[in-house]
Formats: C-alpha cells, sequence, structure tokens
C-alpha cells in the first residue's frame, strides 16, 4: 500500500466534515476526484475505508485506523513545514549558545533581551554544559553561537569579531602587588590565583602571561562566579585576573586595586563563532551586531 499525506488529510476531512462535498470544498478539489482518490486507497488497502450509505459517513475499523494515524503525523508535518517557512523566509529558527567565556554573562544577557524583543518566533537557550567543549558542539550542530576569545580554524565555521577587551590583575587594596603600577608573571609565583574552572589553555593570565614564563602559581583554586572571585579577593584570599570590563565598577572601590598585566599591558579579542551557512541568516547578523553594540556600552558603563 502507497500511503501519502494527501490520503491522510483526506480521511481527517471527510471525517471531520461527515461528507464528501464539504471534504471537497475544504480540500479544494472537485467531489469527484475525491471520489476518485478514496477509491484508489480502498483498492490500495483492499478495505474499505467508510462505512457506505451512513450520514454523516462513517470511518470503518481500517478507516479509524488510519484517522489516528493521520492526527499523530500531521500535527507533526504541519509544525515541520511550518518551521521550514519560518526559515527560509528568516522569521524563525534556532539559536543556542554556549560560551568560553564564563565573565561574559553580564554582557550576554542585555543582548537577548533585544534580540528576544526583535524575533520572538527564534528559539534561544544557552548550553551551559558545553561550555567546555564549544566549538566541537558547533561543528555538531548541537550549537548555534559560540562566544570565544580563542579561535580556530574549523572547516564551514567562521569568527566574527565582537569587541578587544584587556585581562587585568585584582588584588585587595591593601595586598603588597598594589604597590605596583602592573604586574608581570613572577609576581604570580607565591599567590593564591582564583580563576574559573576552565581548562588552562582557555584562561588570559595562563595563555598571555604565565605558561610563556614557565611560571606556576603557589596555588590555583577555581571558582564558578564573578561576584564569589570578587568576595575572596576583597578578603585578601587570593588575586584574580579578570576581564577589564567586569572591573569597570570597582575601579574606585576602597576594597580593590586594579593593575594592568605587563607594563604594556595585555589585548585580547572576543569572537563569535558560527557556522558559514548561518552568518547570514537575518536574526544571526542582527544579534551579532547587537552584540557588538551592547559591548560598547559594557566598556564605557
Amino acid at each position: 500500500m502507497h500511503l501519502e499525506f494527501r490520503h491522510l488529510r483526506t480521511i481527517k476531512a471527510i471525517y471531520e466534515e461527515g461528507g464528501l462535498a464539504r471534504a471537497a470544498d475544504r480540500l479544494h478539489i472537485t467531489q469527484s476526484a475525491l471520489s476518485h482518490q478514496v477509491k484508489g486507497l480502498e483498492d490500495q488497502a483492499g478495505v474499505e475505508l467508510f462505512v457506505r450509505r451512513s450520514k454523516p459517513l462513517k470511518l470503518s475499523a481500517a478507516g479509524m485506523r488510519l484517522l489516528a494515524l493521520a492526527e499523530e503525523v500531521l500535527p507533526r508535518v504541519e509544525a515541520l513545514e511550518a518551521e521550514f517557512r519560518g526559515i527560509e523566509d528568516g522569521t524563525s529558527g534556532r539559536l543556542h549558545i554556549a560560551m568560553e567565556c564564563h565573565a561574559c554573562f553580564d554582557w550576554l544577557f542585555p543582548v537577548l533581551n533585544q534580540f528576544r524583543k526583535a524575533w520572538p518566533e527564534i528559539d534561544v537557550d544557552i548550553r551551559q554544559r558545553l561550555a567546555f567543549g564549544a566549538l566541537p558542539a558547533l561543528e555538531r550542530e548541537e550549537v548555534d553561537l559560540v562566544i570565544s576569545s580563542d579561535p580556530d580554524t574549523i572547516a564551514g565555521v567562521t569568527f566574527v569579531p565582537l569587541f578587544d577587551y584587556a585581562p587585568m590583575c585584582v588584588m585587595a587594596a591593601k595586598h603588597p602587588l598594589a604597590a605596583k603600577p602592573y604586574v608581570d608573571a613572577e609576581d604570580f609565583r607565591d599567590q593564591t590565583l582564583i580563576t574559573y574552572p576552565m581548562d588552562r589553555a582557555r584562561l588570559d593570565v595562563f595563555k598571555e602571561l604565565l605558561t610563556p614564563a614557565g611560571v606556576e602559581p603557589a596555588t590555583v583554586r577555581q571558582v564558578e562566579l564573578t561576584d564569589v572571585i570578587l568576595m575572596l579577593v576583597a578578603a585578601g584570599r587570593g588575586i584574580s585576573v579578570l576581564p577589564d570590563w567586569v572591573m569597570r565598577d570597582i575601579r574606585s572601590h576602597p576594597d580593590y586595586a586594579v593593575r594592568p598585566l605587563t607594563a604594556t599591558g595585555v589585548t585580547r579579542r572576543m569572537y563569535a563563532g558560527v557556522r558559514v551557512d548561518d552568518a547570514t541568516k537575518p536574526y544571526m547578523a542582527h544579534v551579532l551586531r547587537i552584540a557588538k553594540t551592547e559591548a560598547v556600552k559594557l566598556q564605557r558603563g
């Protein structure tokens, strides 16, 4: 038996309309064409699908089984068709995000609030559990946007520059290092360094300063939340290196001292990694524009 979606739509329409004439009007075909379609389907199935001479027209047992299938399958088909139409005209889609930047949440939330108002049909989600394998997840299409300061050469993926930032060392105001105009690698050797729970290769302080100099801090303590890191720093429990925008509000706070890394400072760039096929979608282009705008606002305070 060769069953098509139009057959399921026919069965459903006849059942709901109670007769061939009204069902034909609903399906925008002639009653003769609809009768021919039903007879052809019955010939294929080898059973009658309707109880003849019943008013309204009733389904046979075999017809009811087809109706059950239609009611299960057709809504899913129609939802998928609607999704494809939305993707084609750029009004719907998916924006699942993974971040290799723990400090980016404060910057990202205003971006997504604006984005949702402009694109309410887009499925937006932050996939926190994929933070440690964000770029492979982007390749596997588990996420659609990765925020990272470490672009890589990946086939089918492009990295869009978002903004530059400076990793800065933050310490308690009374810490001995606060007397220096800047800190260098050797200053970390006897310190407790408080970091986000990330691989060292992804942390600015190791990648840009400590690893090239061959310096290992006395202790490395990993903390998930930025506010907790700053609380520990203020209590003299260690020092940390965070993006400059995170410390925008504490530069003048009496409990903290903020110093650049090295005499010349260190500058890093944040990128949005997206699949090449997605980069030109209207909603993706829009969220990237908002991201750049919000980054400037954040850095300027």
